[in-house]
């Protein structure tokens, strides 16, 4: 009997030693496989280690400028230590990329050429980029409808269907100028062509170009239109432009001179040997009577597009894109109101919609009536106390 017994339990014993092996045996394998990930981890640690520590002790490169190109595949640099040197290119530099102007990288030790640099631009001529476009559109614009076909001539249809100046054999115009009083749109047709068009949109106002030491004016622009080929097909809008534009005359000041420097590298730019491609150009300014005669010249600014005052129509065109987004009550007439705003800007007309809501919030009602309108005319364009007072309260 005592036999059986621990046969009997021996037969129950041995399967949970087995049970408890082959646990231990997972446990083991899972841990193994840790190691593993912490060894992988180790040796990638290491060889970024490694690659540092080669960084620091590779000796640093000289910038220099490429100058000229040799038949015998050699280099004509001007290193930035001083002198030009005649160098020996690396197998392994592409000499496609290796043209007059180019900066590269020179060895310590014998000054070859290493590798080519990428272009340098200014981070102020880099932040002139607009990446977000404007949430505007043709249709937000009103009273403009034929200034707007003749920039969508000028701008979207080289760009979008450059077949077409191909068949009829023409070359597209490269640039406009938008002129006209303050506040008539000209800032806002640019933001709609920059919505509408796929192209890059980079905005500068004129006046960032002027610097005050030698050259630095002439450089921006410079590095501004080197940045929309890189970028290109793409949209250069100079705002208040007659702040580099302006006539030039024979002038000793040591500034206005400056600003002569950046108009005739503005000039170069627009016209030069330098073929542009898909950049597209336009300019803003109120004061077209001080511009320089080269700059309006064809080729350059080859059409110029006036803004003016919107007139009857205009106005209540204008009325309506405004009235669309408010709660406006059903006695208010956009012809009656255009009729009150005669000589008014399209920024005129939206200062008065504003002003007529804030009258709506002060009486502590959500419509806007016609009397908020009449009293935010008065207020606005005639610039006094409209009658009745600001009586309410504010929220």
């Amino acid at each position: 009997m005592a036999t059986n017994s621990e046969v009997k339990d021996d037969g129950i014993a041995i399967p949970m030693q087995l049970r408890k092996l082959e646990q231990r045996i997972l446990e083991l394998e899972a841990e193994r496989r840790d190691w593993y990930f912490e060894r992988d981890r180790l040796q990638r640690e290491t060889q970024i280690l490694r690659s540092e520590i080669e960084k620091l002790t590779v000796p640093p490169h000289i910038e220099g400028n490429v100058t000229d190109i040799l038949e015998d595949g050699r280099a004509v640099v001007k290193s930035s230590t001083g002198p030009s040197l005649v160098v020996n290119v690396m197998k392994s530099v592409d000499m496609s990329k290796l043209i007059p102007g180019k900066r590269v990288a020179l060895s310590q030790r014998n000054f070859a050429v290493l590798e080519v640099l990428p272009d340098s631009l200014d981070m102020y001529i880099k932040a002139m980029e607009v990446v977000e476009t404007p949430k505007v559109s043709y249709s937000d614009i009103g009273g403009l409808d034929y200034q707007i076909m003749e920039i969508r001539e000028l701008v979207e249809l080289p760009l979008l269907r450059p077949e077409v100046f191909e068949k009829v054999g023409i070359d597209p115009q490269k640039g406009v100028l938008l002129h006209g009083p303050p506040g008539c749109g000209k800032t806002l047709l640019a933001k709609a062509v920059a919505s509408e068009t796929k192209a890059t949109f980079i905005k500068v106002v004129a006046s960032e170009l002027v610097q005050k030491y030698i050259g630095e004016g002439a450089r921006m622009v410079r590095e501004l239109f080197q940045m929309a080929r890189t970028r290109a097909p793409s949209i250069v809008f100079i705002d208040e432009i007659d702040a580099v534009g302006g006539r030039r005359a024979d002038i000793s000041i040591s500034g206005e001179r400056e600003v002569q420097r950046t108009l005739l590298q503005l000039l170069s730019e627009m016209d030069g040997f330098s073929v542009r491609g898909d950049v597209k150009i336009i300019g803003a300014t109120n004061r077209i009577d001080l511009l320089d005669p080269a700059l309006l010249r064809p080729g350059r600014f080859d059409r110029v597009i006036e803004i003016p005052s919107p007139d009857q129509v205009g106005r209540e065109v204008i009325f309506k894109i405004h009235a669309a987004k408010m709660n406006v009550a059903p006695d208010v007439k956009v012809s009656e109101l255009a009729r009150m705003t005669e000589g008014a800007t399209g920024a005129d007309i939206k200062a008065v919609c504003t002003e007529a809501g804030m009258f709506a919030i002060r009486g502590e009602r959500d419509t806007i009536t016609k009397g908020d309108f009449v009293k935010a005319i008065e207020k606005t364009l005639k610039k006094g106390e409209p009658k009745g007072g600001a009586s309410g309260t504010y929220l």
